[in-house]
């Protein structure tokens, strides 16, 4: 997309610590445990499991908390309410931010480390999960890590991560094992969070991913990611899902018909415009459906939909050299209404 020269690997040597940087929130996570309605448990080598929402409720709370951990202590996730007179739109939304977007979303929040394991593995019945986090980091198993050149710098004193997975059971021992020796830790020193999407906290966490949303389409259209130097988003909050397939349906709706996404960029005129114009959701020919029935249509197979819908549906791209900001996409809140509202 940009013609500018660029780093092959341009967050190497980066020297903040997206475990290091949630240390925080996982402890007032667990601290708060009570207040947020989720469960803490260990098992008997050291590992901490926090259920937010399996065999307790959870919450909206959680769900933010959770979210900011997903994006390694480096971006913000708060509650926002509409408040225009007479809007036709959708009471509650979130609001994301991040001045580190490429380490927050892409080193950290985006769930990219694939977990799986076989029916006599997981006692009867296959287990997989796609694990998003500050952990991811430490094993730097995807090929997204060699790309950017990081690798969580976090001082063996310090030595520590925290996962996130959204399933509604306990992952297999075979998996926890899995991840404390791709990441060097020690079983004391891992964290597992526990999102079912059909959940409060699990449809908080995945919505607070419209900047990542947006991140990782900017880098599928091959725009330099040391170009983006901010974000900004939102999008609404729906209740969560009858089931897993409507919660997963609801959640992604959300941020292909009703995410917006301001990006700061360098890099040019020419290549902030095409990054506006490029983005958004629209641009897919399975754009205008519920994404519950887009699913459905392609057979359960996410290799059959097209890749563009995945984007937020609108945008705001701005050049940090000329101060110009481009827009392209649109909200559709009218096909999120028909999906998630019943008027009394």
């Amino acid at each position: 997309m940009s013609d500018a020269p660029t780093s092959a690997t341009p967050f190497a040597d980066h020297p903040l610590s997206v475990n290091a940087s949630a240390r925080a929130l996982v402890a007032r996570l667990i601290d708060e445990a009570d207040r947020l309605r989720v469960k803490v448990t260990r098992d008997a080598a050291g590992v901490t499991f926090v259920d937010a929402g399996i065999e307790v409720p959870g919450s909206i709370e959680a769900g933010l908390l959770i979210g900011e951990i997903c994006m390694g202590g480096l971006g913000r996730i708060e509650l926002a309410v509409d408040r225009q007179p007479g809007s036709d739109g959708w009471p509650t939304w979130l609001e994301v931010r991040s001045s580190q977007p490429v380490l927050a979303c892409l080193a950290s929040q985006y769930a990219g480390w694939s977990l799986s394991a076989s029916k006599e593995e997981a006692g009867g019945k296959k287990f997989f999960s796609l694990g998003s986090g500050p952990a991811r980091a430490l094993a730097a198993k995807e090929a997204l890590f060699q790309e950017l050149g990081y690798r969580d710098p976090i001082a063996a004193a310090e030595r520590a991560g925290v996962l996130v997975l959204e399933v509604d059971r306990m992952p297999p021992q075979v998996v926890v094992d899995k991840v404390l020796r791709d990441c060097g830790l020690a079983p004391n020193q891992l964290t597992l969070v526990l999102t079912p999407t059909r959940s409060l906290a699990g449809t908080t966490q995945v919505v607070g991913r419209a900047l990542e949303v947006a991140l990782h389409k900017a880098h599928e259209l091959h725009f330099p990611l040391e170009h983006v130097v901010d974000g900004v988003a939102s999008a609404p909050l729906p209740a969560p899902g009858a089931d897993g397939l409507d919660a997963m349906g609801r959640t992604n709706d959300a941020i292909l018909y009703g995410g917006r996404v301001h990006l700061t960029v360098r890099g040019g005129d020419d290549a902030a415009r095409l990054l506006a114009k490029e983005l958004p959701s629209l641009n897919s020919r399975d754009y205008g459906r519920g994404f519950a029935d887009i699913f459905k249509a392609a057979e359960y197979d996410f290799y059959k939909i097209d890749g563009a819908l995945f984007a937020p549906a609108e945008v705001w791209v701005s050049s940090l050299e000329s101060g110009r900001t481009w827009h392209a996409g649109r909200l559709n809140l009218n096909l999120l209404r028909e999906q998630w509202l019943g008027e009394a």
